[in-house]
């Protein structure tokens, strides 16, 4: 309230205090009338403001991953089980996503396929909303800058954003990660030795009373390389086959699919290594003497390489391809409509 108010008589005051509420009343009457009226151009009005654009690349990143999670999370338990399969025996059982899948059926129910998806769900509202806000974001800035100098972005600048984008986002979205490799690998365990965890939430508590807050960024480090590979190997490569394909003669969602296609084999190929290792380490709880079987990243990649062979990191490429690349190819369509109905 202003001095000159302040000094008013109460009387006029109290009119001033009045016709200012009237006026705010008149403002937001007049809006909502408008909004009633034209739905469609207040929409367009709302979704340009300089907050709101900012905000939809993660938006829309988020919503298009968990959107590919829920349709994804049975193949992603069964890449699970099968890194954990056969753990430290370099003869060990030789299982196929085919078996794991019956075993994990006929074991329990069908749904428990989706055990560890409200995990998923939040790594995917934390880890993909980060990740590809993050890189549309910095897409953009770079894009501003070539502009200025008159050339365009190449594959290089595509590549940075990707790894910059996808480590950034790992180390946020790490104990949702853990959370659901946890919940995941729980039923491998014998009865008397499961945690049972209801939820992400229970699961986020009760590990971090357990083993301290810090546990829950456990594997942060081949997370973070993990997420570059992967992001190096999706979001850039995505970028550049779009890129390349602009000259065929396919049609835009072909187009789009391809690249996606693309993008999901090579970043299968580049992260998988790194995918194995987390895994390894996210799943390992201290044993009675306190002491964990992996000191670190670079310990599980000697332990794994020498007692299993190094071919034991990329057991499961083939389930780790259908679980990344229709997750790449969900997310990336899901996204770039998003983005074209947010415009």
């Amino acid at each position: 309230m202003s001095t000159a108010t302040l000094n008013m008589p109460p009387s006029r005051a109290i009119d001033s205090a009045k016709q200012t509420s009237e006026a705010a009343l008149a403002d937001a009457s007049a809006a909502m009338k408008n909004v009633a009226e034209n739905p469609k151009q207040a929409t367009q009005s709302f979704l340009h403001t300089p907050f709101v654009r900012a905000a939809l690349p993660f938006i829309n990143g988020g919503l298009a991953g968990m959107t590919a999670t829920t349709v994804i999370q049975p193949v992603d338990m069964v890449k699970v089980r099968l890194q954990l399969a056969g753990e430290g025996v370099k003869t060990g059982p030789k299982p196929t996503p085919v078996s794991v899948f019956k075993d994990i059926v006929s074991s329990g129910k069908v749904l428990d396929l989706y055990t560890g998806l409200s995990a998923g769900l939040l790594r995917q509202a934390v880890y993909t909303t980060a990740r590809i806000g993050f890189f549309d974001t910095f897409m953009k800035s770079l894009s501003a800058s070539a502009e200025t100098k008159g050339q365009e972005i190449g594959f290089k600048e595509r590549a940075g954003a990707g790894l910059a984008a996808g480590g950034l986002a790992a180390v946020v979205g790490n104990p949702a990660d853990l959370a659901l490799i946890r919940m995941q690998s729980d039923g491998l365990k014998p009865l008397a030795q499961r945690a049972n965890y209801t939820s992400v939430i229970d699961a986020l508590v009760r590990i971090s009373k357990a083993e301290g807050v810090t546990r829950l960024w456990a594997g942060c480090y081949p997370t973070v390389v993990r997420a570059m590979a992967l992001n190096f190997g999706q979001l850039a490569f995505f970028s550049e086959a779009k890129n390349q394909l602009k000259s065929t003669s396919l049609s835009p969602n072909t187009q789009t699919l391809t690249a996606s296609a693309v993008a999901g084999f090579f970043a299968s190929f580049f992260s998988l290594p790194f995918d194995f290792v987390k895994t390894r380490l996210q799943k390992q709880t201290r044993t009675a003497d306190g002491s964990l079987p992996y000191k670190g990243m670079f310990d599980c990649f000697k332990q794994v390489a020498r007692d299993e062979g190094l071919l034991r990191f990329y057991r499961g490429f083939g389930t780790y391809y259908v679980r990344i690349a229709p997750h790449a190819m969900v997310t990336l369509v899901v996204a770039e409509y998003l983005g074209f109905i947010t415009k």
